[in-house]
């Protein structure tokens, strides 16, 4: 499946990545962010706010923005 993922730590990304059919929000989260504390993130599906267990959908944009800025 492909869906859109944006970061928005530090100088941010967005690309399109494929993933396994059945991945959840944590997993993606997992192997896409460095820091392993999603308490630290805001983390939106489609625009929405997403639980963990959420499974993503192919064409989904998941969002990963830190609440905390390092240095502010």
């Amino acid at each position: 499946m492909k869906i859109l993922v944006i970061n928005n730590d530090g100088a941010g990304f967005a690309d399109y990545v494929h993933i396994e059919p059945g991945t959840s929000v944590r997993k993606l989260f997992e192997r896409q962010v460095r820091d392993p504390r999603p308490e630290n993130y805001l983390i939106r599906v489609n625009r929405l706010p997403a639980p963990a267990d959420q499974v993503l959908q192919e064409g989904d944009r998941i969002s990963f923005t830190p609440v905390k800025i390092e240095g502010a």
